[in-house]
């Protein structure tokens, strides 16, 4: 049997308090230091930001540990007196869903970690040769021990990044905690207080991203940040802004634009200038993508703005008929969207046009030796079809290919 709870003590409170306030610090930096450090591609930046991950899973474990073996009641948005859904179906399809995420989590990472101690190979990166051990063939078992070791404690920062912060988002604020007590069963409003914070750092911290990246292909200048002068890929229009290779940078604009546009969207109806900062950044860093000359980039940018367009006028249609008409505002929203859909095109095509055109008429080029890269590496697929060559051992063992 299992021991009973210990009783709760005021220190477990204020413990539980200081993890949950130093996880929200953490994510804060890290939200805003990773795409500011050249996009965490160097080694110092990437394992600064592995230890942040692992020092986030320390303080989750702590916060579980005081909630689950010291019984605290911390008010939270996953607690049925929170959600507003008293259907006992639908927490426990939630409850499912987020279970089999988890095993899925640990499924990664234990076939990174198997990988890694079962590894077939290790490479020498002085001689440029593979040195072969014994290893189970039925498990999985890695063709580069020390690349795969590397990502294993990677990909376990990664995992706990996630975790905790999907655990810090369902806390509720000093303020929420609040109304909680006045109220039985308070509304669960359209964005809690933490992720407006959240999604409000990532718009403010892109605006400004997309705005230094412009300034720097405007100006010419093949240093990132205006600083750093980049080992390969040193031509003026391969890097964007922080990011050494443009590509990068415009997958990075094309996952936060949407997200911004979207918060926009969800605040739309708040009586106060500041949700129209998600708007505003939403058209900079949709631009990005266009400026930064990645024909894949702009692309999948362009797709975006289509959808994007397709979508917000079908919405208002349908509105406007549900309500007969009686809503004017509706058309303002339409106006501003078409705003933003031509302050977006505008900027790219005003910033980026000139240099992304000739690039887009050599896209055929571009995919023909894409494609020489891909029927090597559906070798490699056909060779090691269950478990692959191990994590992180594409680079190494591709150059047998």
């Amino acid at each position: 049997m299992l021991p009973p709870p210990r009783p709760l003590r005021a220190a477990d409170v204020q413990l539980y308090r200081l993890a949950d306030d130093a996880s929200g610090a953490l994510i804060y930096l890290m939200v805003l230091f990773g795409p500011w450090v050249f996009g965490t591609t160097q080694p110092w930046a990437i394992w600064a930001m592995t230890y942040a991950s692992f020092l986030l899973g320390a303080l989750l474990l702590t916060k579980l540990a005081i909630r689950k073996v010291k019984q605290l009641p911390a008010p939270r948005w996953d607690a049925p007196a929170m959600t507003g859904h008293p259907n006992r179906f639908h927490r426990t399809s939630v409850r499912t869903a987020t279970q089999l995420l988890a095993w899925l989590t640990v499924a990664l990472l234990l076939d990174c970690l198997v990988s890694a101690l079962n590894a077939a190979a290790t490479f020498d990166p002085e001689k440029h040769f593979f040195v072969y051990r014994p290893h189970l063939a039925w498990l999985p078992h890695s063709y580069d021990a020390a690349r795969s070791w590397n990502y294993f404690w990677i990909y376990l920062g990664h995992a706990a990044a996630f975790w905790s912060l999907r655990d810090w988002l369902l806390g509720c604020t000093g303020a929420e905690e609040r109304k909680a007590r006045q109220t039985p069963a308070p509304p669960s409003p359209r964005l809690p207080a933490r992720l407006q914070r959240l999604l409000g750092v990532l718009a403010v911290s892109g605006l400004a991203l997309g705005l230094e990246a412009i300034i720097q292909r405007a100006a010419g200048s093949s240093k990132l940040l205006f600083l750093v002068q980049p080992v390969v890929n040193q031509e003026g229009d391969t890097q964007f802004g922080p990011f050494a290779y443009r590509a990068n940078a415009a997958q990075y604009f094309n996952l936060l634009w949407p997200l911004c546009l979207g918060t926009w969207w969800q605040l739309r109806r708040q009586r106060t200038w500041k949700h129209h900062l998600f708007l505003l950044a939403a058209a900079v860093l949709a631009a990005g993508p266009i400026i930064s000359t990645s024909r894949g980039g702009a692309l999948v940018a362009g797709g975006l703005l289509a959808l994007t367009a397709i979508f917000f006028v079908g919405a208002e249609i349908h509105r406007f008929h549900k309500t007969g008409g009686r809503a004017p505002q509706r058309g303002n929203n339409l106006l501003i969207i078409g705003f933003f859909l031509a302050a977006a095109l505008g900027l790219g095509w005003y910033f980026g046009w000139e240099k992304l055109s000739p690039r887009m008429e050599e896209i055929g080029q571009g995919f023909s030796y894409r494609e020489q890269m891909f029927t090597d590496a559906r070798q490699m697929t056909t060779d090691y079809p269950v478990y692959g060559t191990g994590p992180g051992t594409f680079a190494t063992v591709f150059q047998l290919y």
